[in-house]
């Protein structure tokens, strides 16, 4: 077990036309593992702020920011890694998914919404995604699950 603290990240849960928007984030695109876009805190920079950035890093999109939903845990034991992912919803202001957008980091290959019905042919975390989605709940826990990818 790690002493280290676990890693914070923030990420948006947006919802467009009853369609969920997903990123895959993996270089190279080495995986078909889909997850809602946004990434890690930066220290000094407020999680609004910090999910604006990833926001626009990684579709392009601008968004205003709106109330938690979801907070995720995962880890992976063997190499002590730990992360909290604190997810917001959020509504785009601006811009469109565009095939031609890239990744100034290099992460994110692809992005796309997803109806509910879409999201039952793919592979995607957390597994809670779809209830903090579409669900009733103002905001659900998703306790720490194992790193997949």
């Amino acid at each position: 077990m790690s002493n280290r603290s676990p890693r914070l990240a923030t990420r948006a849960m947006i919802l467009q036309d009853d369609r969920l928007l997903l990123v895959n984030a993996f270089r190279g695109g080495v995986s078909d593992l889909w997850c809602a876009p946004g990434g890690g805190a930066v220290v000094g920079q407020s999680l609004h702020d910090n999910l604006i950035r990833e926001i626009w890093e990684e579709t392009g999109l601008t968004v205003a920011v709106g109330a938690p939903c979801l907070v995720n845990e995962f880890h992976d034991p063997k190499r002590g890694f730990h992360q909290v992912d604190l997810y917001f919803r959020c509504t785009v202001v601006a811009g469109e998914i565009s095939t031609g957008w890239r990744d100034p980091e290099g992460v994110v290959t692809e992005r796309r919404f997803f109806s509910r019905a879409e999201m039952a042919a793919i592979r995607f975390k957390p597994d809670s995604l779809p209830e903090a989605a579409w669900g009733t709940a103002e905001s659900l826990y998703d306790p720490l699950e194992l790193l997949v990818r």
